[in-house]
């Protein structure tokens, strides 16, 4: 007589994956690869991972793959993977992407390795472990795990798409996506990548704030170094007006001064959603600055509904190496971050009209900088996707998770959501203080292991016929 097929054993399967070190041992040699999307010379290392390393997994699933050249020269390939039981069955969609960021080793604590996955209590060093092979090596775990308890059988359809551009603002994947829409679609996408707010119960996000990047350039064009103490006083200095021009766009405390850059308000279903969060960051987090920022919001609403202002660089001579001369010319590199209910098209024209305003018309804006920047989305908080991932996780952990209307930082979100008209919900199994874009990126056992739970959960309740239709 056959042992009777349960949700409590396709988790515990998937947990064992975990205990047992299969888990890890399959994540270390994910993370041995580096793919450094922003380094031209690994590139082949990106196709390297797709085909000799993603695509042979997907396949021993009974996934039909394929990798994707990208329609952008000398930019890394996407993995398309397919497992079609029956076309009248839900189907879904999970991404995570295979690129890392640079990885200088020097940087690291002493005894770590970025491409050397070790163990340290709870966490798990190692480039990618958080962002992003952990996560997408945990969707695969999960999914294998309910494909043992049913005897290779899921009950749905399911899809991956693993891009390795991410890292980059996922170049050409919008393309790639309005080429293979019937590859592609489905009834929910799962997005697997992005911190969780706290240790106490998952996350759902709902989509992203957009990302736009500019340059701010003051460039007077004069020849030779003018001696600042002939010329200080009667000659234009760069850094000076380029100052000038940032500190227009703030106050003192952060707090933006271009209204078209804002929204008209927080919308109410996401004011409330934000006094919903439970967040617990831990020791390994910065606290927040309660003056810093849009003074009448909560926090939650300042990175969740809110637009802000970062300026990542600037420069001016040599900060190193000074000499007394006059600069004449001074560079920023800055960053909006903003919610869908801002349209994108307004910033750069907005910002051009304030600096003229206050004659500041000779800063050039540059917006041609080389990466693709991710448009804000969002997803329904009431569509019925949402309820349907939310009962699942908190069937699986006992914990109402937090649901988000979007993550604070971007993600290729509305590509997928518009390229596929399709719901879109990230489950996140990261933590804010993991440092996945420096050294020491690190993900915690703890997280893992109860993320494989809930997903096994998720895709095993997909199985059952209860999805939405």
């Amino acid at each position: 007589m056959s042992k009777k097929k349960t949700r409590e054993g396709a988790i515990r399967r998937a947990q064992n994956r975990f205990d047992d070190g299969s888990f890890l041992k399959e994540l270390a040699r994910r993370v041995a690869i580096p793919t450094e999307s922003q380094v031209p010379e690994l590139a082949d290392e990106l196709h390297r991972y797709q085909r000799d390393e993603m695509a042979p997994c997907l396949k021993a699933f009974g996934f039909e793959t394929r990798v994707v050249e990208n329609p952008i020269e000398n930019r890394g390939p996407a993995l398309i993977a397919s497992r079609i039981e029956n076309e009248t069955l839900p189907t879904v969609l999970i991404y995570g992407h295979g690129d890392v960021v640079r990885s200088i080793k020097a940087e690291w604590s002493e005894g770590l390795d970025p491409y050397k996955m070790s163990i340290i209590g709870d966490k798990i060093y190692g480039r990618g472990v958080a962002d992003n092979k952990g996560q997408h090596t945990l969707a695969l775990n999960a999914l294998g795990a309910v494909l043992d308890e049913r005897d290779g059988k899921l009950g749905f359809n399911a899809k991956f798409i693993i891009e390795t551009g991410e890292e980059q603002g996922s170049p050409g994947l919008q393309k790639l996506i309005e080429t293979n829409v019937d590859l592609l679609k489905c009834d929910i996408f799962l997005g697997f990548d992005g911190p969780r707010k706290s240790s106490k119960c998952m996350d759902l996000n709902l989509g992203c704030r957009g990302g736009i990047f500019f340059d701010l350039i003051v460039d007077h064009k004069r020849p030779g170094a003018m001696h600042s103490g002939h010329w200080g006083g009667v000659l234009p200095d760069a850094g000076i007006q380029l100052a000038h021009a940032i500190s227009s766009i703030t106050d003192p405390q952060g707090r933006i001064n271009i209204q078209e850059w804002l929204p008209a308000q927080v919308p109410e279903q996401v004011s409330e959603a934000c006094k919903s969060l439970v967040v617990d960051q831990g020791a390994d987090t910065q606290e927040p600055d309660p003056n810093w920022g849009q003074s009448d919001l909560s926090v939650h609403e300042k990175t969740l509904a809110w637009t802000s202002f970062t300026v990542l660089a600037f420069k001016t001579g040599n900060p190193d190496n000074p000499v007394n001369a006059v600069p004449s010319y001074a560079k920023a590199r800055c960053q909006v971050r903003y919610t869908t209910d801002v349209d994108r098209q307004v910033f750069i024209p907005a910002l051009r009209r304030h600096l003229d305003k206050i004659e500041l018309n000779h800063i050039e804006i540059n917006t041609e900088i080389g990466r693709d920047q991710f448009p804000a989305s969002r997803t329904d908080p009431n569509h019925p996707w949402v309820k349907w991932v939310v009962d699942s996780i908190q069937k699986t952990t006992n914990v109402m998770p937090n649901v988000l209307p979007c993550s604070s930082g971007s993600n290729p979100s509305e590509l997928f959501k518009s390229g596929l008209k399709t719901p879109v919900i990230w489950i996140p199994h990261s933590y804010s203080g993991c440092n996945q874009h420096g050294p020491d990126e690190h993900g915690l056992k703890s997280f893992l292991r109860e993320g494989l739970a809930a997903t096994a959960g998720i895709f095993w309740d997909l199985g059952e016929g209860s999805a939405p239709k």
